[in-house]
């Protein structure tokens, strides 16, 4: 049975505090569904065309409402902002929830008059602990959206998976005003689905691709802004070690991924050369989700002579690390350590796909992945 208390009064923790609260994540990842979770008393939905007209004249619909309001698709209408900032002004009682699935940075602007009166929740579709831990494997391979996770079988996940690639490419790209070929876009992304996990070289897929540098980054913010993708930046503390400059980037979705990589069964992914990176991705968002920090917040650490963390982050005044490890026993290696003393790390974690957690050192310690999200963080 599926778990969604705990976002649901996160949310409503937020509509409390804030006049504004906007969950931002891909389509079809559950926002609507989680957010009728808080009982808006008003809402509209701007791929509805009847909703569409009704906020032609906004202000005077908007004025009129108390209570909660929801507002979906709200990147298809940015210069409802600037009104929004007059209408929580005037009444201190009224509340927006704002749906989009755009980036915040996509709407960064659109929002810069709402500054001190709203907050951002990500969200990225069913995480294992709302799935429960049980089903981890049939998670990893299907991924987070809800119709892909609940699907009936394999092959209906597959179908699913498909036809909503096919959808974002032809359809949800150029409603944010991209006019890029949906056939570009679909190579580049399989491309990219090949060098998961890895460093990014935006010369070598340029080549690849037979267009510039500039191109392949404008592809890559484009993927990143609509949640398909994390980009990964590298963390550059003071050391005299030759350190790893260029990002890491990762398909978000394990389901995604996989569809992109043919891979459509366990039992083909257990036998497939991208295993371990599967994993590091699929368990780098699980534990990013339950870290709570913002993208830009989360680091890869690296060093041209091989010693790595996979996630870096700094939080009360502390440095922290998790390594992933497809691996049945994971042991201490000399990576830990370099990374130990030239990060100064409080802890570091190594995920893997275990049942038990155990130290390795002072401050390393296994941990599986059913774990994160149970009271693991700093404890």
């Amino acid at each position: 049975m599926l778990d969604r208390n705990g976002e649901i009064a996160q949310i409503q923790r937020k509509i409390k505090q804030n006049p504004v609260t906007t969950i931002l994540g891909p389509r079809q990842c559950g926002k609507t569904t989680l957010a009728k979770g808080v009982l808006p008393d008003h809402s509209f939905d701007l791929e509805n065309p009847r909703d569409i007209v009704r906020l032609e004249q906004a202000q005077t619909v908007l004025e009129s409402l108390n209570g909660l309001v929801m507002i979906d698709e709200v990147q298809r209408k940015p210069d409802l902002f600037p009104l929004l900032r007059f209408l929580v002004d005037q009444n201190s009682e009224r509340r927006f929830l704002l749906l989009g699935s755009a980036n915040q940075d996509l709407l960064q602007q659109s929002s810069e008059s709402l500054a001190g009166r709203i907050s951002f929740l990500p969200l990225a579709g069913f995480r294992l602990v709302d799935v429960g831990v049980h089903n981890i494997w049939t998670h990893w391979l299907r991924g987070g959206f809800p119709r892909a996770f609940l699907a009936e079988d394999d092959l209906a996940c597959q179908d699913w998976l498909e036809n909503y690639i096919s959808t974002f490419l032809e359809r949800d790209i150029p409603s944010f005003g991209i006019r890029i070929p949906a056939t570009t876009i679909r190579r580049f992304w399989t491309m990219l689905a090949h060098v998961h996990g890895n460093i990014l070289n935006y010369s070598e897929l340029g080549r690849s691709m037979q267009v510039s540098d500039n191109a392949v980054r404008s592809y890559v913010d484009l993927l990143e802004h609509t949640f398909m993708v994390r980009v990964l930046r590298p963390w550059f503390p003071n050391t005299s070690k030759r350190l790893v400059k260029n990002p890491k980037v990762y398909i978000r979705d394990s389901g995604i991924f996989h569809q992109l990589q043919g891979i459509s069964t366990m039992a083909q992914l257990q036998s497939h050369p991208k295993l371990g990176a599967s994993w590091e991705g699929y368990a780098l968002e699980e534990c990013a989700k339950s870290i709570g920090l913002r993208s830009e917040q989360l680091y890869f650490w690296a060093t041209h002579s091989g010693a790595e963390v996979d996630i870096f982050w700094t939080t009360h005044g502390k440095n922290w690390a998790i390594e992933f490890k497809f691996e049945d026993a994971p042991r201490m290696t000399r990576s830990m350590h370099s990374a130990l003393a030239d990060l100064e790390l409080e802890k570091l974690w190594v995920v893997y796909p275990g049942k038990d957690s155990y130290a390795l050192h002072d401050k390393v310690a296994t941990l599986p992945l059913t774990h994160v999200g149970v009271h693991w963080l700093y404890a």
